[in-house]
């Protein structure tokens, strides 16, 4: 008789299932593991299911909180769904006010919360990163066309340094093409 071992992964485990993607393992059951995917949410899958594909294996009896799990997740979601993190804003700008004064004395100033400025400013940067992995994970595109339009996507990440100085944490920020060539 063959015997056939199927290895158990531990709660964090990241999966990709045929029929509904993405997942990351968020609870163990005695025969089942639980499974939240990004376009499915929460399904409950047997222990000895062997036709999806791991994509990073967390032992079970590894220490894995589930905070652990649900950063995780949280990153599969951003690369597949465009979900944004939390970005903090720099805390001497909170509660302030952005203006756009005109030169011309005629016009109206616009006023906006600066809150409501860097918001719009982080799904810029949240939807380049989701271009950035659909264009490295297309099939259509040439290595060579996805080499061309990632400089294009780095050259934009350069142009809105500008916006670097709201940004609380220096790890958000935006990062050009380095100087450093």
């Amino acid at each position: 008789m063959n015997e056939v071992t199927t290895q158990i992964l531990g709660v964090g485990s990241r999966i990709k299932h045929p029929s509904y993607g993405d997942g990351v393992i968020i609870r163990l059951h005695v025969a089942a593991y639980e499974v939240c995917y990004t376009m499915h949410g929460i399904k409950k899958v047997l222990k000895d299911y062997d036709n999806w594909e791991v994509i990073d294996a967390v032992p079970p009896e590894a220490n894995v909180s589930f905070n652990e799990a649900e950063k995780s997740l949280m990153k599969i979601m951003r690369a597949w769904n465009g979900f944004s993190e939390v970005v903090p804003l720099g805390e001497k700008w909170k509660d302030g006010t952005l203006i756009l004064k005109p030169a011309d004395d005629n016009l109206k100033s616009k006023e906006m919360p600066i809150d409501t400025f860097f918001h719009k400013i982080v799904m810029v940067r949240d939807r380049l990163r989701v271009m950035e992995q659909r264009i490295n994970s297309s099939k259509k595109l040439s290595d060579e066309e996805k080499v061309d339009l990632q400089q294009y996507i780095t050259r934009i990440y350069g142009s809105l340094t500008t916006f670097n100085v709201l940004f609380r944490n220096k790890e958000q920020q935006f990062k050009g093409e380095s100087s450093k060539k």
